[in-house]
């Protein structure tokens, strides 16, 4: 079980630096849906499968469907591939900034914190992930509201970003 977590959230970080590192939209697109299956894959190894196939299933429904439609008003006729030259010296330089950060905090990290949810407790009736989306919606209600209000800003700072100066599909003719 440690090999199959070291393996999620090293294919975390490799996926957040392809992200951060690609200029294309179209590959960045892709890099956010490996991002998004690793990330899932960590929070099932903690014991909150429902949590993770919710955390996927509205990423995929939602955010996805974003960057699409950003990648296509785009409309790059040459885009960077990952395996560029510039692209490819900005992914050493993260994974040089990626391994001096794990060095300053290597000391502190052991695999014995690796617990699910319901080994915490010894006679639980509710598994954890499920009482927490439970509480998230009756106390957290305002935060859901914020959040919606997050992410529509966030369709609109990415399709102003992605439409540049000759407005992709859009432009007159």
């Amino acid at each position: 079980m440690t090999y199959l977590m070291c393996m999620f959230l090293f294919g975390l970080v490799a996926g957040v630096v392809v992200v951060v590192s690609n200029p294309s939209p179209y590959f960045g697109a892709l890099g956010l849906v490996v991002v998004s299956g690793m990330g899932c894959g960590v929070l099932v190894g903690h014991g909150a499968p429902f949590l993770s196939l919710i955390l996927f299933l509205i990423y995929l429904g939602g955010m996805l469907v974003v960057f699409a439609y950003s990648a296509a008003l785009a409309a790059e006729p040459y885009p960077e591939t990952p395996g560029s030259r510039p692209v490819m010296f900005s992914v050493g330089q993260y994974f040089v900034w990626v391994l001096l950060g794990a060095s300053i905090f290597w000391g502190g990290w052991f695999e014995g914190g690796w617990v699910t949810v319901d080994e915490l407790v010894e006679f639980a009736v509710s598994r954890g992930d499920t009482a927490g989306v439970a509480l998230m919606y009756s106390a957290g209600g305002w935060m859901l509201v914020v959040s919606a209000w997050v992410l529509l800003l966030t369709l609109f700072v990415v399709l102003e970003v992605s439409r540049g100066l000759s407005r992709g599909a859009l432009r007159a003719v």
